[in-house]
Parts: C-alpha cells; structure tokens; sequence
C-alpha cells in the first residue's frame, strides 16, 4: 500500500513538472509574437522654445534650416528655456543646419546667460531666466522612457505644423522610467541620468501671510498662482533654491529683457531743441520722434545705448547713456521731457557734450563709438563750426538734422551760412539731413538709424588709424646711401599710406637728421594723402653723422609741441646704426610727455639702443631687419601694433 502511493506522488509530481515546462515555453511563445510599441520621436519646428515643452527630458527631431537669425538663442552651452530649441542645437555643435535628432534635459535656471557666435548662430546674453537646458546628441539613454509625443504648456501646440499630437498636461508615470529634471552640475558633470523624482524644497512664505505663498506643485503641471504661460519649476537665483513668494513673481515680466542689437553698438547722444521757437506741438512731434528711434535701436547694454541733452539758453542732460537700458523705459522717459525754452544756442550744447557727456561715469563703454544726433529747428542763435571741430576731433560723429531751414527773406537773419555742413565732419550728405517741414520727420526714423548703425562708415569716430600725430624721424646719415635713403622713404610713404589723412584725422610729420636736424614738414602743412605721399618723395638726401638723442630732443620741440591736445602722438624713428650721443635721457622725455616711440632700425642698429628708445614694452615698439629692402616687411607689423595698442586703451 505504501508503495503504491509513493508512486503516484511521483505521477503527479512528474506531470505538474510537465505542465509547468509546458506553460513557460508557451510564455515565450507569447512574449515573442507581442511586438513591442515603437518609439516615434516627435518633431518640432525652429521656433519652439524649450519653456513652452513641460516634459523635463526629451528627444525630439529639427528640421532643416534653424541657423537663421529669426529664430533667438539666449546662453552658450547651457541655454535659457527661452530660447529656440534647434536654434540652441545648431548653435552647440550638436546639429548642423540640415536638422536632425537631439537629445535635451531642462536644468535648473541661471544668473546669467553669456551669448556668443559659433557655427553660424549669434547667441544673445540675458542677464537671468527661471529655467535652463543643454542639448546633446539624439541617443536614448538606457533605463529611460521618452515621450513620443511633447506636452506643451498652452493648448495649441507649436509642433502642430509638423503633425504632432498635443497631450494634456499630466504628472509623469512611476519613477524610474520616465525622466525626471536633472540639477545643472549634474548634467555637466555625468552622462547617466538617475530615475529618481527631484525633491521640491518648501516654499518660503510671503511678507504677507503664509495662505498666499505658492505651494508645491506636481512636475509637468502649471503653478495656477503664476498665471504665466511657461512651466514654472525650481531653477538657480529666481527659482532654483525653491519657490519664490507671489508678491516677488508679480512683478517678473515673462517675455526676457532685450540685451540690444550687438551689430548696432554705439553710443548716442541726441542734443534735442528746447527753444521757444519751436513751439508746444513741435516739441512733441521732436519727443515722438525720439521715441521712434528708440524704439527702432533695440537699446541694450549689449547694443545703442542712448541719452538725450535738451538745449535753449544752456544745455541740460535730461538722462546720460546708462539711465535706461531697454528701448521702453527711454520711451517712457521721453514722454516725461519738459521743453525749457529760451533761445537755439547749438553751438554751446555740442561744446557741453564734448567736455561733460561721453564720460565713463555717464555710461560711455569706450569699445563703442560716440555719436551726437543735433537737431535744429530753423538755425542757431550761436555758431556751431568751432564747437563741431573740437567734437570731431575728440571722436565724436556728429549728425545734423535740420527743420524748416531759413527762406531766402530770413537768410539775413542766419549767424553761421551753411552751418550744418561746416558742422560735419564730410559734406557728403550722410552725416546731415535736411526736412522740409516738422510733419515729414517721421519719414526720417529709418534712414537716420541706419546710418548711425553703420559703424564701418562712422569716420569721424577715433580709431587707430585716424586719430593721431604720426612723427617720422629719419636718419640721412653717410652710412644710409642715396639708394637706401629713397627706401627708407618709400618705408615712411607706405606706413602713411595706411592712415585716414585730414587735418580731423591723422597728421603727418617729418624730422631727418645727421649731426644737425631738419624739419622737412610739420602736422598743419599737409591734410590730405596724395600731398603727403609727394612731400615724402620729395626729402632730399642729406648725409652726415648720427646724432639719434639731438634728433629726439628737436622732434619733441619743433614737431610734437604743436601737436593737438587730443590726438595721440606717435614718434616713429628709422637708423641704420649706434647713435654718437647719449639717447638715455631724450627718450625718457619723450616717453613722459606722452608720445609712444617706434623705433626701427636696420642693418648695423645697436639693439640696445633702439630698446631704449622705444616704448616699454620694447618687444612691441623697437624691430629690426637686416636690410634695408627688408623694411616693407615691418610696415603690416608697426600697424597692427599701433592698432592692438589704440584698442586696448579707453576712448575719450
């Protein structure tokens, strides 16, 4: 008996074993013929901004053609949620502009965002946003689920035209299998991203009480206390160390301040008319116009930059270059100008802007040029050609724009003919425009604020080339040659070649010396280019000893005293061997009074000698060449010297 019913113990044992291999091989069957949902990666157009996508990680595929400037990118690396997308792809590397897939985690808002130019795209700096991302290549990471298909933050979404589906806003599934926001150093620091949901910090409360402070709210839903249009979530400064009261967020505009237009950066000056002249209604018709222009610039501190002087019987500044930063709070300020009235003294408004406005403490950035927009009803009380020259020459683009000019019964009346064109700096019509009548200025706007755009064509403005006293001191001694000597000439006539020439604008002057020194032309004798190229040619060889020190000592008396109080004054001296006296004590007076010496010597030139003559640092001021035919060699390296040293140095 007992035997019996071990055996059928075993018979059943045998057949549950049976059943459950049985059952595990069909599982598998089963499992294998089930196919797997496929991953449809969506696709968004170029002007998609990271802020209207609520899901923390996604992939998403951009179309061809996002590099185009329309389509704004705010950061560099990291981006605020503000920007486009695939502009922010293109503008990393990560994409070119024939589009493709990314991959891109939202992180936590910055303090600020740095733009800059790479592959093609200009980025643009904002000072701060509640929300980030960074943008890698379009490959899953493993362990993570991503949406097929984007939730934005309103209704309709921008993906539409791509033929996406629009889903509700909801909270994401179950941790771990759908991404989650990952903190900025994680990113940056890691290519895995851990399945774990973020972990909301309580919010502080607000001065008022604590029922009006904002509440935690699930990832992927919008904070109703926001009433803003882009997801709300914990971001660095504004948003990343957890919620920020009502009463602080009420008053964050959503849309970003402008930084300005970077291909526009100029300083602008606009010297208004307050006279009684004018009249009410011409006085507002001039504010609305100013409006317009501002409006038009973009201001921002990474573009124009704009302050207004209002003049009468004295000139007022009403608001300097860095009171307003955003073209609306100037309209703003605008509108608030009251007109002082008295007479149109112009004249001494632009000597006021001269001496008092394009300061470093009024906001002048030194790396922008300056520009003054004078506007005159009918003409001065005063003359305006002496102040305008002195402006000039202190690098200030002055612009005209005159209204209602004099009829000819009225002419009589006029102090200064003409003086819109002697006060710019070219008389071709770019720097002054003239309007008939006050209702015809708004046809102005666009023309005036392409011009003082236009950067390339400011030519009153200082630069390196146009805004110094270049002193050519020349050795004609025995061991120099006839041959030679006209070389070095040709050296001098080629170095002048590069100069803008005016009596505005660069000057040039010429010393040579042996023994004795010769003046052979002084800055006031020469203005333009073509004369000063033939007065080159025409120094005749001298010939003589090499008395270096002497020939320093009479430049600075009879060449570089009657040099103008605002130029730069340049002393560039060419030997071909050690000098008979002592240099020590010229070249230190030189360098005290300001003037910055080249010294360049050829063939049997003391090293040392020209070290001391030259400029600290002597590696960017003394060169030498072994022959004289070498010489053209130095003349693109002494220009970009003179160049790098003006740019480094603060305008005005």
């Amino acid at each position: 008996m007992g035997i019996v019913v071990l055996t059928m113990k075993a018979s059943v044992i045998e057949m549950f074993l049976v059943l459950l291999v049985t059952g595990i091989h069909s599982n598998k069957e089963m499992t294998k013929k089930i196919k797997r949902p496929k991953f449809t990666v969506p696709q968004i157009n170029c002007d998609v901004r990271a802020g209207k996508i609520i899901n923390p990680e996604f992939i998403v595929k951009c179309p061809a053609g996002c590099q185009d400037p329309r389509y704004h990118v705010y950061g560099t690396d990291v981006y605020a949620s503000y920007s486009s997308v695939c502009g922010a792809a293109v503008h990393s590397g990560v994409l070119d502009n024939s589009g493709g897939k990314i991959l891109v985690r939202k992180v936590a808002g910055q303090s600020g965002y740095k733009g800059s130019y790479s592959n093609g795209v200009q980025s643009l700096s904002l000072p701060r946003w509640r929300e980030s991302f960074v943008v890698s290549e379009g490959k899953p990471q493993k362990g993570v689920t991503y949406p097929s298909s984007l939730t934005y933050s309103s209704s309709k979404s921008p993906a539409a035209k791509a033929g996406e589906t629009t889903e509700a806003c909801q909270s994401p599934s179950v941790p771990g299998t759908t991404a989650q926001p990952v903190p900025l150093m994680q990113v940056l620091g890691t290519t895995a991203v851990e399945g774990t949901h973020t972990t909301l910090p309580k919010p502080p409360p607000s001065a008022g009480s604590t029922t009006s402070s904002l509440r935690p709210q699930p990832v992927g839903q919008r904070s109703r206390e926001l009433g803003e249009t882009e997801l709300w979530k914990p971001g660095s400064v504004l948003l990343d160390a957890g919620f920020v009261p009502k009463k602080e967020l009420s008053t964050q505009s959503l849309e970003p301040v402008s930084q300005g237009d970077p291909s526009c950066k100029v300083d602008l000056s606009f010297l208004i008319d307050g006279s009684a002249s004018i009249g009410k209604r011409r006085f507002r018709i001039q504010k609305q116009f100013l409006a317009d222009v501002a409006q038009a610039l973009d201001i921002g501190p990474a573009g124009p930059l704009m302050g207004v002087v209002q003049y009468g019987d004295n000139p007022v500044t009403q608001f300097n270059l860095k009171t307003h930063m955003n073209s609306r709070d100037l309209k703003t300020a605008i509108e608030k100008i009251t007109q002082r009235g008295g007479l149109s003294n112009v004249g001494r408004a632009i000597s006021f802007v001269t001496q008092n406005f394009f300061s470093k403490s009024n906001g002048n950035r030194g790396s922008a040029p300056n520009v003054a927009v004078v506007m005159v009803d009918g003409w001065p009380t005063d003359k305006v050609e002496e102040a305008s020259r002195f402006a000039r020459e202190s690098g200030i683009n002055i612009f005209f724009i005159t209204m209602e000019g004099a009829s000819e019964n009225e002419k009589q009346y006029v102090l200064e003919p003409n003086f819109a064109n002697k006060a710019v700096c070219r008389t071709n019509g770019f720097y002054s425009l003239s309007v008939q009548n006050w209702f015809s200025l708004h046809k102005t706007v666009q023309p005036l604020v392409k011009r003082v755009c236009d950067t390339d064509r400011l030519a009153c403005s200082k630069t390196c080339l146009n805004s110094a006293d270049i002193g050519f001191i020349i050795d004609g001694s025995s061991s120099v040659g006839t041959g030679n000597f006209r070389t070095v000439l040709q050296f001098v006539a080629n170095l002048s070649k590069e100069f803008e020439i005016s009596d505005t604008d660069t000057r040039i002057g010429a010393v040579q010396y042996t023994y004795e020194q010769r003046l052979e032309f002084g800055f006031d004798v020469y203005s333009t280019k073509p004369d000063v190229l033939n007065a080159i040619k025409r120094v005749g060889y001298w010939s003589g000893g090499t008395s270096t020190g002497a020939a320093i000592n009479y430049a600075l008396e009879q060449l570089f005293k009657k040099s103008k109080p605002n130029k730069r004054k340049l002393m560039i001296l060419i030997t071909d061997g050690r000098s008979y006296d002592d240099v020590r004590i010229p070249a230190m007076v030189a360098h005290r009074e300001g003037v910055i010496t080249y010294a360049i010597g050829v063939a049997w030139a003391a090293q040392d000698e020209l070290e001391v003559i030259a400029t600290h640092p002597a590696r960017d001021h003394a060169f030498f060449v072994d022959e004289f035919d070498d010489l053209y060699k130095a003349v693109p390296k002494v220009i970009q010297n003179i160049c790098t040293e003006f740019n480094s140095q603060p305008r005005n």
